[in-house]
């Protein structure tokens, strides 16, 4: 069981201006409702659709900071056919006044309805205005970003009858600036963002606007997303399973086509699978948040980079199931079937998960309480605490004087003064400041509910910032070590795997030392089963559809188990690394999984560094050999742990490794394995390839086991074995015999002639490598070269010499001179 935060109800609407209707409409049917605070957080807008008789309907709520409007206006207002369906609610504000904001009411024909809340006077209808320029658009998705409405809309071609791939770019997303004033709104020109487009729905973020498809949109267009750089006029073209694609600056509205923004990147983008989309929102820094329907929850930023935060592990997602979600921070809120995840973004930790007793949850604004979430429910107004302790795990008093004496032996050890430095030294001395601000944050957090009036001082808010998680994860984790120590028998164990849990994710997050590891050890061995459940969530391990072993564990837990203390740093004494530890679990609980997770392993080795570096972990003792090691000090060996030894040194991919995989084949007979290690790992260079045919043709030579597949072994022969190479190998391994072997021996195991003939006529009928080089040369349609020309010269006579030649010396002359074959 794990500690949670505190839940408690702020209001339950009786105290809230209209809160009886507020509660009526909550709780009304399951009609689909858009719930939306506004920028100040004080009002809250319902937007409920496809509600009978009247479409749709709105009303605004005032959920703090007075009544409502003191016999002012009141805004709930329905519609009637044959008024259009509304597209959606906005709320431009004013740059030059950050508190001046409007509430916009779009309807799909454009008309929109902007509406002012005065205090004394309520909600006041302030302008109506129509945003699209033509008759035929609809409006089909809008977002207010800054002071400008963004919208996409539907332009019908005027021809009903148009090719239908042609309807399918049918829309254009614009964009117009609003002017706020005291006593009315400017309405700028048109924008065109993007035209003869795919239907798009438009999320604004501070400053950036992402385009995502709309479900059951055309097949190429939903396989990526577009961001809108209103600033530097500019779109990003960016597909999650591949990050950044293409990026294009708008210098005019002609270069805003869609078919031109996609011409260079149709070949890479028709490659990409599709999005799988469930839920889509943008979080408080401006990135939008993903939820696929697998439950995974990924984070886009506006640069077209894709992070992995978290999976819920729900089954798949169905198409009416509500995912909301809202950061607070670096904290992400997810309600899911009425279970509140909180989760680190950083590092995709989920700090808390809590079983809520309502189903339908929005969330709204929490402006300065940043260790709190507000959400409305149909029952009220809530807010949970994810960083006050219960009370009943109140941390030990003597936390802060524990900081002063671990300080006190840090300095000793870097001191050069052979002086004790105490406790009262260091608190009257001044010069160490790192402790004195560590214990006022702990003093200003172990007495939240008795602050003191003065607060914490500016100077350590910061710092108080950067460590609020440790210290949230480490006050939790004080409070399930006390109730370990007052629980039943009956919970000792789950209180025991949340326990384990903490203590080994807090390990993997912090420095790891001799002393961490040493304890780290002693987890694993007290207690292995709740050990390899957390290795299993610091890890995310887990199998995909294709039954391979995955991990979304960060680099900086990866290096720890990978690049921390080593076997010759760590001494004796039984503790072993971090890697060995996380072995020994696989092999006593998940031994199948261990050679995926040596293969996952080295995967990130040969990410994170440089081949053969001393710093990496294969620039010691490779990955593979540290598992064999493991594997060997197994009490009792079997014929599974056979398999497992093959599976590791076939899974390194080192050519030593493999040839060690196929002698240990060879030795068990196992020879249809032998064959297919042999073809697999032969394409993996020229040099293994001869060893392993080698190896194969010495065990040809000996026995007649691989008969039946000499049809495959044969075109695994090198180009550089000649048959003299071939018959040497041959002759030196053949068996021995105690008596002369004869011709037709009655044995039937002896090598013959036959069975070696279709080799040695393969690799003579090879072509030679001389006649590959000159290949070129003897097809070409000019070989032989021309005769040259003949000259009707007279030779000069030789000098001294007027003896008339013989007719063989004549005949030989003139055929040299004229450049014939003697």
């Amino acid at each position: 069981m794990k500690p949670s935060g505190t839940l408690r109800r702020l209001s339950d609407f009786s105290d809230l201006s209209r809160g009886r209707r507020l509660q009526e409409l909550l709780c009304h049917g399951e009609e689909p409702r858009r719930v939306r605070p506004s920028p100040d957080g004080r009002h809250l807008v319902l937007l409920q659709e496809n509600r009978p008789p009247a479409l749709p309907q709105v009303a605004a709520f005032q959920l703090r900071g007075g009544g409502g409007g003191g016999g002012g206006a009141e805004l709930e207002r329905s519609w009637r056919p044959p008024q259009p369906a509304l597209a959606g609610l906005v709320f431009p504000q004013s740059p030059a006044a950050p508190g001046r904001w409007v509430l916009g009411i779009v309807w799909e024909h454009g008309r929109t309805e902007l509406w002012r809340f005065v205090p004394a006077a309520g909600w006041q209808l302030l302008q109506t205005l129509e945003l699209c320029q033509g008759a035929r658009a609809r409006v089909v998705s809008v977002c207010s970003q800054a002071a400008s409405l963004v919208w996409c809309e539907e332009r019908p071609p005027l021809d009903a009858h148009s090719d239908i791939s042609k309807c399918a770019f049918r829309f254009c997303v614009c964009a117009r600036a609003l002017e706020l004033g005291e006593q009315g709104v400017r309405l700028g020109p048109v924008r065109i963002v993007l035209h003869n487009c795919p239907e798009y729905r438009v999320l604004a973020s501070p400053r950036h606007v992402f385009l995502v498809p709309a479900s059951g949109g055309f097949a190429t267009a939903s396989k990526f997303l577009l961001v809108w750089h209103p600033e530097q006029a500019k779109l990003t073209v960016a597909a999650p399973s591949a990050g950044f694609v293409h990026s294009k600056v708008l210098h005019s509205s002609s270069e805003s086509d869609f078919r031109k923004l996609l011409l260079g990147s149709v070949g890479l983008l028709s490659a990409l699978v599709p999005l799988d989309i469930h839920t889509c929102a943008v979080s408080s820094c401006g990135a939008l948040l993903l939820v696929s329907r697998k439950g995974a929850v990924n984070v886009l930023e506006a640069d077209g980079t894709q992070r992995h935060v978290f999976d819920l592990g729900t089954e798949p997602l169905a198409q009416g199931d509500a995912v909301e979600l809202k950061t607070y921070g670096s904290i992400l809120a997810c309600v899911l079937a009425g279970v509140l995840y909180l989760v680190d973004q950083n590092s995709g930790r989920v700090i808390e998960k809590k079983i809520l007793s309502m189903k339908e949850v929005h969330f709204l604004e929490s402006p300065g309480e940043e260790d709190s979430i507000r959400f409305l429910a149909p029952t009220g107004i809530y807010s949970f605490s994810f960083s006050n302790p219960e009370e009943s795990g109140r941390p030990e008093p003597c936390l802060v004087e524990m900081v002063f004496e671990e300080a006190c032996r840090y300095y000793q050890r870097r001191s050069l003064s052979s002086s004790k430095l105490t406790v009262e030294k260091l608190k009257k001395g001044g010069v160490f400041q790192a402790p004195v601000a560590l214990t006022a944050i702990l003093q200003h957090s172990l007495h939240q509910k008795q602050k003191p009036a003065r607060g914490l001082q500016d100077t350590y808010v910061k710092l108080l910032s950067t460590i609020s998680l440790e210290l949230q994860s480490y006050l939790s984790l004080e409070l399930l070590k006390t109730c370990v120590v007052s629980a039943s028998e009956s919970e000792v164990e789950s209180y025991c795997e949340e326990l384990v849990e903490q203590e080994v994710s807090r390990v993997l997050h912090s420095d790891m030392d001799k002393d961490n590891l040493a304890y780290l050890n002693s987890v694993f061995t007290s207690f292995p089963r709740a050990a390899w459940k957390a290795t299993r969530s610091c890890l995310q391990l887990q199998q995909n559809g294709d039954g391979l072993l995955v991990a979304r564990a960060t680099p900086e837990v990866w290096k720890k188990v990978l690049g921390g203390p080593q076997q010759e740093e760590v001494g004796q004494n039984g503790v072993v690394p971090i890697f060995e530890l996380i072995c020994a679990s696989f092999l006593r609980f998940k031994p199948k999984w261990l050679p995926n997770f040596v293969e996952l392993t080295q995967q990130y080795v040969s990410i994170s560094w440089p081949y053969s570096s001393k710093e990496g972990p294969e620039g010691r003792v490779p990955l593979y050999k540290r598992a064999l090691g493991v594997l060997a000090k197994k009490s009792k060996h079997s014929e599974v742990d056979d398999e497992l030894e093959l599976e590791l040194l076939l899974c390194s991919k080192r050519p030593k490794a493999v040839l060690q995989a196929l002698h240990l084949l060879i030795r068990l007979k196992q020879w249809q394995r032998v064959v297919e290690v042999a073809e697999k790992f032969s394409k993996l260079s020229p040099l293994l390839n001869k060893e392993i045919f080698t190896t194969l043709l010495a065990e040809f030579a000996q026995h007649r086991e691989l008969d039946p597949y000499l049809d495959t072994l044969w075109p695994l022969c090198p180009a550089e074995l000649s048959t003299s190479n071939i018959l040497a190998v041959v002759l030196q391994h053949l068996p021995c015999s105690q008596q002369d072997p004869v011709p037709f021996s009655s044995e039937g195991n002896q090598l013959t002639v036959g069975l070696l003939k279709p080799l040695l006529q393969r690799v003579m009928q090879r072509p030679c490598v001389q006649d590959e080089m000159y290949s070129d040369a003897l097809q070409s349609p000019t070989f032989p070269p021309p005769t040259p020309p003949r000259e009707h010269k007279n030779p000069p006579k030789a000098v001294g010499s007027d003896a008339p030649q013989p007719d063989g010396a004549r005949t030989s002359a003139s055929a040299l001179v004229r450049g014939d074959t003697v």
